[in-house]
């Protein structure tokens, strides 16, 4: 019988769904040896939030896929895992619409102060009609610039633009005539977004290429006005110059649901700004989406460890060998 480490705690149905298929051992990830030991001489695995290092994968044999309970897979070395021959299968379609939503919320809060306004009527500050200095931003008919136009990115411009007549710009390494003719998307190059967009969000995976996609230069080419956005990676961003831009005032603020360093420090300066809203990372957390995210994870490794699998597969190279 096949055998299965879960890294991860799953849903009761989710277990037992694995159960019909393999042997599941559940492996708390923290305690690293153990969960090292357990993959020695394991099939599959299925878990996330845990880096898995070529040095992890040494003298496992016999597995042959593992399966990310995620669309990101940052925390692992792909290329080594094709080399092994070991497919690696993740969750992308099932968040999208829930991690969509999170965007969203960012990109309303941090116009609207919503919860520096919040935690101000919390505190008992509110004794009389509000002025000025509490105003927002609008968000309906300004101008958001999406930096990867994917799944999410796509689901983010439909809500701008047939939810709150936004203009939307966007970056991406291919064009997306469906998003162009049912949202009036116009794709531009990434200088143009920058310097036109009241919203820039981001949208991308965390790649070599990616890796502080924005820093001191571009954030600089931003409106003063402008509010950035980034619910994908956070090494996207280069923190220390987005810190720095907040201080001086080179852009309004920023919604962040991810971060260099998770959790984000106690002492991280992003959480004395008010211009900032700071979210633990929860763009697809719903009951809903993270259960069918772990049964389709589910679904994914038994598909792989039967030799099955064509969808949902990061390292394609690995079915045609």
């Amino acid at each position: 019988m096949k055998k299965i480490v879960a890294y991860k705690p799953l849903p009761d149905d989710v277990l037992a769904y694995l159960r019909e298929h393999a042997e599941v051992v559940q492996v708390d990830s923290v305690q690293h040896d153990a969960f090292v030991a357990a993959l020695q001489d394991a099939d599959g695995a299925i878990g996330a939030s845990v880096k898995i290092t070529p040095a992890m994968l040494e003298g496992a044999r016999k597995l042959k896929a593992l399966s990310t309970i995620s669309v990101g897979f940052d925390n692992f070395d792909v290329p080594d895992l094709t080399r092994r021959g070991i497919v690696l299968a993740h969750t992308p379609d099932v968040l999208t619409e829930s991690t969509a939503d999170t965007v969203f919320s960012l990109i309303l809060a941090t116009a609207r102060r919503v919860v520096e306004l919040a935690d101000w009527v919390r505190a008992g500050h509110w004794q009389a009609s509000i002025g000025p200095a509490h105003y927002g931003m609008d968000v309906q008919g300004k101008t958001l610039g999406i930096v990867g136009l994917g799944r999410i990115g796509g689901a983010v411009a439909r809500r701008a633009a047939l939810g709150f007549n936004m203009k939307v710009l966007y970056t991406s390494r291919s064009p997306n005539p469906q998003a162009e003719q049912a949202y009036g998307a116009r794709r531009v190059e990434l200088a143009g977004l920058l310097a036109s967009a009241d919203f820039v969000c981001l949208q991308v995976p965390l790649t070599a290429e990616t890796q502080h996609l924005i820093g001191a230069a571009e954030l600089r080419a931003m409106k003063k006005s402008a509010i950035l956005i980034n619910a994908s990676r956070g090494a996207t961003v280069d923190e220390a110059a987005l810190v720095e831009a907040l201080k001086a005032g080179t852009i309004h603020g920023a919604g962040l649901d991810v971060f260099e360093a998770e959790p984000l420090p106690a002492d991280s300066p992003l959480l004395t700004m008010s211009n900032v809203v700071a979210l633990p990372h929860i763009g697809s957390a719903t009951h809903e989406t993270r259960h069918a995210m772990a049964l389709n994870a589910a679904e994914n490794l038994v598909a792989a460890l039967d030799g099955t699998l064509t969808r949902n597969v990061v390292n394609r190279d690995v079915l045609r060998k």
